[in-house]
């Protein structure tokens, strides 16, 4: 696929973004999830090799190439590695999967209700490196706690901040202001986040785009004007803590939102399936994950 197809993709099919986007400290949970234990690796190499192998035998399950998958977000050790003797985004692009990068490096301590990221020292460098390896697009996370209107305001602003300077290196970023699902005021929060989400697309040039990834909201359909935005190619949800099931339900009720789980894809996964039954597990939550998103 070349950058027009996987646009297309992105924007008109009908689909979900798989987040296989594990990284750091939430690796070990994510193996352990798994049915790989502490003392089946030692040290980050060992480690990151497991969770890669993990990646790939989903990457590579027949399930997965079902059409139902349109994007799939990656850490850049995934990125760097190889699937079926071809770099990772070249064994999803032959799958119809456009992929994308991580590019955070984690969270500042909250302050004014919200955790900006902390400086992307790294990012020019990384951004160079992803589009040579073919990718489209690049996401990043920040997180809201409080319905403050000064931190929503300065955790919007540097999103796109940083993500204009994605786009002037040829990629496609997914804004990510998360909302924290167990937050008192979100329904309240999530109004002031859509009018500075709002406020900051119109104010983009003419010819850029970007794509958002928000909690499913409390008040069902609150995001149709984002959706609808002509500066938006695409609004995913994550699930942000409800059970698969919930998530599904709740996203089924906000036409146009499609998912971006991590949890809910791989959670029946388990490293002594075999290669029938995990393929089994992995196309139930694709088909459940996938309904929610076109319903």
């Amino acid at each position: 696929m070349n950058t027009a197809e996987m646009t297309d993709r992105i924007a008109n099919g009908q689909g979900f973004i798989a987040a296989l986007d594990q990284s750091g400290g939430s690796t070990p949970k994510a193996l352990q999830g798994y049915g790989v234990a502490d003392d089946a690796w030692n040290g980050d190499e060992e480690m990151f090799a497991q969770i890669h192998t993990m990646r790939s035998r989903v990457i590579t399950a027949p399930s997965f190439s079902s059409g139902k998958v349109i994007g799939a977000i990656l850490f850049e050790k995934t990125m760097d590695g190889e699937v079926d003797g071809k770099t990772t985004a070249e064994a999803l692009k032959d799958r119809g999967v456009v992929p994308f990068i991580k590019v955070d490096q984690g969270l500042e301590d909250e302050a004014d209700g919200v955790q900006l990221m902390k400086p992307l020292d790294k990012l020019d460098a990384l951004l160079a490196k992803s589009a040579q390896a073919g990718m489209f697009g690049t996401k990043m996370r920040s997180v809201i706690k409080s319905a403050n209107a000064q931190g929503i305001a300065a955790i919007v602003a540097q999103q796109f901040e940083v993500g204009r300077t994605i786009i002037a290196a040829g990629l496609m970023p997914i804004l990510e202001p998360e909302y924290d699902i167990t937050a008192a005021d979100r329904a309240e929060g999530e109004e002031l986040l859509k009018s500075e989400i709002l406020t900051r697309l119109d104010q983009l040039p003419e010819g850029e785009q970007v794509m958002l990834k928000l909690s499913i909201p409390v008040k069902d359909d609150l995001y149709a004007e984002l959706i609808r935005h002509p500066k938006v190619l695409r609004v995913v949800a994550l699930s942000g803590g409800f059970s698969t099931d919930e998530a599904c339900a709740r996203l089924a009720r906000n036409p146009g939102m499609i998912a971006s789980f991590s949890r809910g894809l791989l959670q029946e996964l388990r490293a002594d399936q075999s290669d029938d039954q995990f393929d089994a597990a992995l196309g139930g939550a694709i088909d459940q994950i996938c309904e929610a998103s076109v319903a």
